[in-house]
């Protein structure tokens, strides 16, 4: 589609019975939900079977631990399929955080070591890399990677970090604050050629890509399957190959310790390992309703109808362009510059997503780098064009309104 040509509404999506999306969900009706990438939202069918499996667990306790391990291990079998990677790579954790942390605590001390990340990681898992490079005396070098960067710029920026120092590469394969790709085959090839360790934080992956991991050339991956894969929260992977995932250990020492990777992930204790067992059913659903990569198109050309609506709103307000030049587009993730003085830090941004939810009653993903806030988009199968349409007629002038007073 040019940059003039007016965007399409997609049809809705609908269920076989005729009914809307949506109503697949337990999403308050009251709210429009514009914000599915930063906690996903849970299918009915997902939600019942998470609460069957508990009251399996609650009526026998003492019978359901112990055989405990062996059904996650078949989960982790259908989870894997759904990935594309072998089961014997992959343990569950939960969230992307925590498959980075499992990483940071598993990494050989090295003194002096330097770490290098991008100014668009998520926060958590940069700080993360902040606390192991105290540990190792060391320090944390940022590649600063334009907004607009295509793959080879992003690749140029990163390598130009690595050095003799460096002990780990963190890259995001899509980035949750821009909502772009960073070209982590390319990285992770030179890294492994230099014999660098590299994680890839691929927290909104599964779901979002098709093959998140085909010939990935890199140590550790992690994704979350409670975004786009509509898992139960807390459904997370922890992909490791190579020599170093024999160092991988659960942050939680159980019995199972003494088994290889991934089985010792299989045993933590006494925690609720339900949203794993259930996570099957949420990818099926949409397997089965409409098919993967038909919500895939899908969740793509309404993003593209939703930026175009909302931008052209914002424009007709601003008189500015709100239209925003990402070097590697996804998927189903868009980003709206927001008229001036509104979400240009974090802090301010996270604040303007509260308020919206308040006041508006719309649930939304406010944004900022470097200095200037964005809305960013990220639809799921249960969105219609509807919902863009209603915040471009009545969330837009709001947000002018308070841009002028923020300015």
């Amino acid at each position: 589609m040019s940059e003039t040509e007016p965007a399409t509404a997609p049809h809705p999506l609908l269920l076989a019975d005729g009914r809307p999306a949506a109503d697949a969900w337990s999403l308050d009706p009251a709210l429009r939900h514009l914000n599915h990438g930063s906690f996903g939202a849970v299918p009915l069918a997902a939600q019942e079977r998470q609460q069957e499996l508990r009251a399996e667990m609650e009526r026998s306790p003492v019978v359901w631990f112990p055989t405990l391990p062996p059904r996650l291990a078949a989960a982790r079998g259908e989870l894997a399929a759904f990935l594309r990677v072998d089961a014997g790579d992959l343990a569950l954790v939960p969230n992307a955080s925590a498959g980075a942390s499992v990483v940071y605590a598993a990494l050989a001390p090295r003194q002096g070591g330097e770490i290098v990340v991008t100014d668009h990681g998520y926060g958590a898992v940069t700080m993360g890399a902040e606390r192991l490079a105290r540990r190792w005396g060391g320090r944390v070098r940022t590649a600063r990677v334009p907004l607009d960067a295509d793959a080879e710029q992003a690749y140029d920026a990163v390598v130009a970090e690595l050095g003799e120092a460096t002990g780990l590469v963190v890259v995001d394969q899509i980035t949750s604050a821009t909502a772009r790709r960073l070209p982590v085959e390319a990285i992770g090839a030179e890294a492994r050629r230099r014999g660098i360790p590299m994680l890839v934080d691929g927290a909104h992956a599964p779901g979002l890509l098709a093959t998140p991991l085909a010939d990935a050339p890199y140590d550790f991956w992690t994704g979350n399957l409670h975004k786009w894969g509509c898992a139960p929260r807390g459904t997370a992977a922890l992909v490791a190959r190579g020599p170093q995932r024999d160092r991988l250990y659960p942050l939680i020492d159980s019995w199972g310790a003494p088994d290889p990777y991934p089985d010792r992930f299989d045993q933590q204790g006494t925690i609720d390992a339900t949203s794993y067992l259930a996570a099957p059913t949420a990818l099926a659903l949409v397997e089965h309703t409409w098919g993967w990569d038909a919500a895939r198109r899908y969740m793509d050309d309404l993003a593209d109808y939703g930026a175009q609506v909302a931008g052209a709103a914002f424009a007709e307000l601003t008189g500015e362009d709100s239209r925003v030049d990402v070097g590697m587009p996804v998927p189903g993730m868009r980003l709206v510059r927001l008229p001036d003085g509104l979400g240009r830090t974090r802090v301010e941004a996270d604040a303007l997503r509260d308020r919206v939810a308040r006041e508006l009653d719309v649930e939304a993903a406010f944004t900022s780098f470097a200095g200037i806030g964005y809305w960013r988009l990220s639809a799921h199968v249960y969105n219609t064009a509807a919902d863009y349409e209603y915040f471009a007629e009545k969330c837009v002038p709001v947000l002018g309104e308070w841009a002028r007073f923020a300015g």
